[in-house]
């Protein structure tokens, strides 16, 4: 895992982030895609639009970056991971 300061984690404009209002989930490069990938289904605090639309920005990363997803839908991680799909 890449691992970013707080100074550095605060530098980064709001675009750079899966969940741009709460600021989580960092995709700025190709790990930080993957970390964010592989932590999606424990952001807690953020509707299912909001995850519509960070899944779209991770998707968008990860082609920019070259990481291959083997996912089409973000509800895939949470079946994977035995977890219930969040109700909003």
């Amino acid at each position: 895992m890449s691992k970013l300061s707080e100074g550095q984690r605060e530098q980064l404009p709001d675009s750079d982030f899966a969940f741009p209002k709460e600021r989580k989930e960092p995709i700025e490069n190709a790990s930080h895609v993957r970390d964010a990938v592989a932590r999606f289904d424990q952001v807690e605090g953020v509707t299912n639009k909001e995850r519509d639309e960070a899944w779209k920005r991770i998707k968008a990363a990860a082609k920019k970056f070259g990481v291959e997803l083997h996912e089409q839908d973000w509800r895939e991680l949470f079946k994977r991971n035995n977890r219930p799909i969040p109700k909003d």
